[in-house]
């Protein structure tokens, strides 16, 4: 026996009513309706804010876009919370909520939040390490900060639980589960992709004297904090800044020769790294000038992801 439509109408999201008109029955139409608008939530915050990573998805298999998308929009919550807060203690208290969600303790459920409703849902589906989604969330409270980045060992561990987890991460949800040697493909991937991105931000960083580049990087080339909000550029600024685009370089290096090895429906996770050799060679011109900052134009930085999808071994060169 079917409700009347009246009371059907009223039912949350529109729930479609099957012919047994069971309780259980409506609980679960309502269920699936609010997790495909979870999805549809992350997808569209994915296509506003990281419109790379939006865009790389789209050459993924259809049945893992949607688990793509909610991977990305995860990391765009986590990653700008430093843009949406005053005090550092707002951005603790968001990213411990973060953790108890992937643990499954967050206060209220996770399920009224759209991306840990889909996070949880791509989590269990894949079977996805909880050790790294929860180490990438540990990672961004250095984000919080203005302290400095002391070694470049401290670097490349910041850069491994985020860039590389997330690369990892989105790998595994293109089949490429627990291949052997991901983890190192993920790594350099990573740490190319951090290098360069971090690199790019400069300007907004040193603006607001947060201290990405490594401390000891700095000290080898003579550069005292205070440069870092001096134009023009310095020498030893310049220096240091040549010195992380090579060690992006031999990360590109790296990972294009264990790349190949990868599942072809895992190297969508990788696209985006399509556009590191290019930023690191406009920062490598003579006009460069590092407090004024760079970037690919738009339809550039789509042409290099079609052209990596169509041969991945043009990901990096």
């Amino acid at each position: 026996m079917s409700l009347p439509a009246a009371a059907a109408s009223h039912l949350p999201y529109a729930a479609p009513i099957h012919a047994d008109g069971t309780a259980a029955t409506v609980h679960r139409d309502i269920k699936i309706a609010r997790m495909q608008d979870s999805f549809a939530y992350c997808e569209a915050l994915v296509r506003a804010a990281d419109k790379d990573r939006f865009l790389a998805a789209l050459f993924a298999p259809a049945a893992h876009r949607g688990a793509l998308y909610a991977l990305y929009a995860f990391n765009v919550e986590i990653a700008r919370i430093r843009e949406v807060i005053r005090e550092p203690l707002a951005g603790e208290i968001r990213l411990q909520w973060w953790s108890d969600a992937i643990a499954g303790e967050a206060a209220g459920g996770a399920e009224a939040h759209p991306v840990a409703a889909a996070l949880s849902a791509t989590v269990a589906r894949y079977h996805l390490p909880a050790e790294l989604l929860t180490g990438l969330v540990a990672a961004r409270r250095f984000d919080l900060y203005d302290d400095p980045m002391r070694t470049l060992a401290d670097f490349n561990a910041y850069a491994r639980a985020t860039s590389s987890a997330l690369i990892e991460l989105s790998a595994r949800i293109g089949e490429a589960g627990d291949m052997p040697g991901l983890g190192e493909v993920a790594l350099h991937a990573g740490l190319a992709y951090s290098i360069a991105s971090l690199l790019q931000a400069f300007p907004v960083h040193a603006a607001r004297g947060q201290l990405f580049l490594p401390s000891d990087v700095l000290e080898r080339h003579g550069v005292e904090r205070r440069d870092l909000a001096a134009e023009p550029a310095s020498a030893g600024l310049r220096a240091a800044l040549a010195e992380m685009r090579g060690q992006a370089r031999r990360h590109l290096q790296v990972a294009a020769r264990l790349a190949p090895a990868l599942p072809v429906p895992a190297l969508p996770a990788l696209l985006p790294v399509a556009l590191v050799r290019p930023l690191l060679d406009r920062m490598e011109r003579g006009d460069y000038d590092p407090f004024a900052g760079v970037d690919l134009p738009q339809w550039r930085r789509q042409w290099r992801l079609w052209r990596a999808a169509r041969k991945p071994e043009r990901i990096f060169s």
